[in-house]
């Protein structure tokens, strides 16, 4: 068992996405790992036990970054902060206990096929209830380590990219099983081959259309610990528009996109530095998107704070806007803030409150479906963007926060899986990278490095058509979760037989 923990480790460091080595079939030994142990343990409890192990460190391999913001940012100690991706993985952990637990107890009620259909089943519709659950974390996924690899996530535009990740947890365990019989080792060939067939068919025949539009992001490279300083705000507005003015010379772009929170500010008040940023917008004629935080009176005296992207039209003196609707926990606000000893880590202003508005925001003849910095990562936002009507999506970040660590590639991996899933262009605008045109095949088509000024301008094409998963996500969820309870009932009530996994 330790070995297999230490499988399950080095499979989830090197197998998602890091700046160090990342290999990404290497992911899979993270399930495999998951499911010998499974097999190989006395008794479920046991099973659970060694599961819950792997998951915890697994996913402390992954989220080390975390120690990072917090300590810098959220006002604690170091001696306290490097515990925090252990406690996060404390939770997300479970995950793999419940997997480990349900593996164990369906080996001896279910021949080694059907056992491989549970495990895709299982993993799926646990990675659906970690997007939830405890406000939802899915950071952690299976399919996103395969993102630098398109030909093998173009899956997600009929599953999405929980039921891709599902498909290979179901061939790692098919792998695991290879010994056990001629149907599993047909199951596991053929699984392998038609991933990789629907990706190069997708891949081969994939013809763009639509209208062009031409689109420049401004990364800005603002150091994060400066930004909110009174007197780095003119800086830092004469900045982003003079590498917009540089893009108006070089490219006239139809767009502008600056990243979240690019204005330290209150933009939404006539100031010297929001009426500077409109003059530019109707000089030039071409819209702006820009991130601020904003505010709105309630009606007890007191002020609600946003996470906000505000559009400027110059045919337009209208100013719409998009406001966060997920929030990130400690990062915006502060879960029982009363009894917990950290500081908010997103400065100058208060905690924010959640929007309401899903609709696009309209520029240039684009629909443009918002997505504010971690949102990315969740595939019923992006759904229900699209689902209003977005032809383009637009992930603002503030991944500075992060600094040079594996975050920014992990929270990219998770914009790739969007634009598949939804086959949408992905426009990823961020202050320090890593700033990204994502075509709806997932592929990096231009991208910038960490912590660099730069001005990124790329042709993209707004799309109108859906994806298969768009059409049946909800199908989809209720199928998936409906099978995989069905599952759980006969592994629980059913007859034990004698296994054939040991």
């Amino acid at each position: 068992m330790p070995l297999l923990t230490l499988l399950a480790v080095l499979g989830c460091f090197f197998g998602y996405p890091n700046p160090l080595l990342h290999v990404p079939a290497a992911m899979l030994l993270f399930p495999a790992a998951l499911a010998w142990m499974a097999f190989r343990a006395a008794t479920p409890g046991r099973a659970l036990r060694w599961g819950y192990l792997a998951g915890i460190l697994g996913h402390t391999a992954c989220l080390y970054w975390i120690a990072g913001p917090v300590a810098q940012y959220g006002g604690l100690p170091w001696w306290l902060a490097l515990p925090c991706p252990f406690g996060v993985s404390l939770v997300m952990g479970l995950y793999s206990a419940a997997f480990c637990w349900g593996l164990n107890r369906a080996a001896r009620r279910l021949s080694p096929l059907f056992l491989c259909i549970f495990a895709g089943l299982l993993w799926t519709a646990l990675e659906m209830l970690g997007s939830w659950l405890f406000t939802g974390f899915p950071w952690v996924t299976l399919s996103a380590a395969f993102a630098p690899w398109p030909v093998f996530i173009q899956t997600a535009s009929l599953l999405g990219a929980y039921g891709l990740s599902g498909l290979f947890a179901a061939l790692a365990v098919a792998f695991v099983l290879f010994k056990s019989g001629t149907p599993v080792r047909i199951f596991a060939i053929g699984m392998a081959v038609v991933l990789l067939s629907y990706g190069s068919y997708r891949m081969a025949g994939y013809s763009p259309s639509g209208p062009t539009k031409r689109i420049s992001l401004i990364q800005g490279n603002i150091d994060q610990s400066e930004k909110w300083e009174a007197s780095f705000q003119i800086g830092t507005v004469e900045k982003y528009l003079q590498l917009s003015r540089e893009s108006m010379a070089e490219h006239k772009p139809d767009l502008i996109v600056w990243p979240e929170t690019a204005m330290p500010f209150y933009f939404q008040d006539a100031n010297i530095f929001s009426n500077q940023v409109a003059e530019f917008t109707h000089q030039t004629g071409i819209p702006l998107l820009l991130g601020s935080p904003a505010y709105e009176p309630e009606d007890n005296g007191s002020f609600s704070f946003y996470n906000r992207a505000f559009l400027l039209n110059p045919s337009d003196t209208r100013i719409s806007w998009y406001d966060k609707v997920h929030l990130v926990p400690f990062g915006e606000y502060v879960p029982l803030e009363d009894w917990l000893p950290v500081e908010k880590l997103a400065s100058g202003v208060g905690d924010y409150k959640p929007g309401y508005r899903l609709e696009p925001l309209r520029a240039a003849d684009m629909n443009l479906g918002v997505l504010i910095c971690y949102e990315a990562i969740f595939p019923e936002l992006a759904q229900a963007r699209v689902a209003s009507g977005a032809d383009l999506l637009v992930n603002i970040s503030n991944d500075a926060w992060f600094g040079r660590s594996s975050a920014p590639w992990q929270h990219l991996a998770q914009a790739r899986m969007r634009a598949v899933e939804q086959g949408r262009w992905m426009v990823r605008g961020t202050n320090t990278g890593i700033t990204a045109f994502i075509d709806p095949l997932g592929r990096l088509e231009a991208a910038t490095g960490l912590f660099e000024d730069k001005v990124l301008t790329w042709e993209v094409k707004t799309v109108h058509v859906t994806t298969v998963y768009h059409d049946i996500q909800s199908w989809l969820n209720i199928t998936v979760n409906v099978l995989t309870g069905l599952f759980l009932v006969w592994i629980i009530f059913a007859p034990r037989l004698r296994s054939r996994v040991d």
